[in-house]
């Protein structure tokens, strides 16, 4: 069984290399309308460097899991700025996806908690769709749709969860199936527990990534050994092997804090289930500490007996 190991965002380490760095639509309005574009384009072209600057690092490392930040392009899904941040950096976005193509990364994306469709109003779903819509352009563009996935949680449940995840179906009909064949659903640690996640991603044939972190802080009475199977089993279609978000909790008192690194006692009871399938399945690491606990993670679990590291981010058990 190889688990592969991947990390969000921002590579500590490297100097000055942030994927995320912002201009709001505060500071937008404020500057002369002949000075706006250029800042875009500016704030964007940063991003872009810094980017390709990480996945240089991810391919030094062997590290073939990668999400990308959703902020790369500044105010690209405002609806009194909506510009076009593909032609002036095709060059850019191309250089991302060769790098991705030769070293067969895989790359993600995940978009705010606002990305939902499962709200009473329609606008919110019409942006849901705008921001889907942003992503996949961005995999589009970087030739990344093979291996990439846009993941996003099913959303709240505004006081009665049966009519919420009635809307979901509903609204998600809305969103064009080119781009619902690359999302993914996550349980998430308040609302929609694994179960409910997991009936919702076999109802509309998209594959569930589990949470161990947040399934522990939401698991009623679920036991994960029984539906880990038919988790695993909704990527049968998919073209990748399963992923799973690991981090631990900062503290009893901030439970659903991420930490700043992955404490492996936390996490074992999760692997060793995972080992009594014997599936192949990625890692996506969600600790504060970004990388660093991704590796700290590896060489902890690499030093049990019977798992053997066989490359910077992988592990054979």
């Amino acid at each position: 069984m190889k688990i592969r190991f991947g990390y969000v965002a921002n590579a500590l380490g490297l100097w000055d290399a942030s994927p995320s760095k912002t201009l709001t639509f505060t500071r937008y309005k404020t500057l002369p309308k002949s000075e706006r574009m250029d800042k875009l384009k500016s704030v964007t072209a940063q991003n872009l460097q810094h980017t390709k600057r990480i996945l240089y690092y991810n391919i030094a490392h062997e590290v073939e899991l990668y999400r990308f930040s959703s902020s790369l392009v500044p105010l690209a899904t405002h609806p009194e700025v909506m510009w076009d941040f593909i032609t002036p950096f095709k060059t850019e976005w191309e250089e991302l996806g060769q790098l991705i193509q030769q070293y067969e990364l895989r790359p993600s994306f995940h978009p705010n908690q606002f990305t939902l469709f499962t709200s009473p109003r329609e606008e919110v779903t019409r942006n849901a769709v705008v921001d889907m819509e942003y992503h996949f352009k961005m995999l589009e563009v970087m030739n990344a749709l093979e291996r990439g996935m846009i993941n996003i949680h099913i959303g709240g449940a505004y006081g009665d969860k049966e009519s919420a995840l009635g809307r979901f179906h509903e609204n998600l009909k809305t969103l064009p199936s080119n781009i619902k064949k690359h999302m993914t659903l996550e349980n998430d640690d308040k609302t929609y527990n694994v179960e409910e996640t997991l009936i919702t991603c076999e109802t509309e044939n998209i594959p569930m990534v589990l949470d161990y972190h947040h399934h522990m802080a939401n698991k009623g009475e679920d036991n994960l050994s029984s539906y880990l199977p038919r988790i695993f089993n909704t990527w049968k279609s998919s073209s990748v092997v399963p992923k799973v978000h690991l981090s631990s909790p900062k503290s009893n008192q901030a439970y659903r804090s991420h930490a700043d690194f992955v404490s492996i006692e936390f996490i074992l009871p999760f692997l060793k289930m995972a080992k009594e399938l014997g599936q192949d399945f990625d890692i996506m690491i969600e600790a504060k500490t970004k990388n660093l606990a991704m590796l700290k993670l590896i060489e902890e679990i690499a030093s049990i007996r019977g798992i053997k590291r066989i490359s910077g981010s992988t592990l054979d058990w």
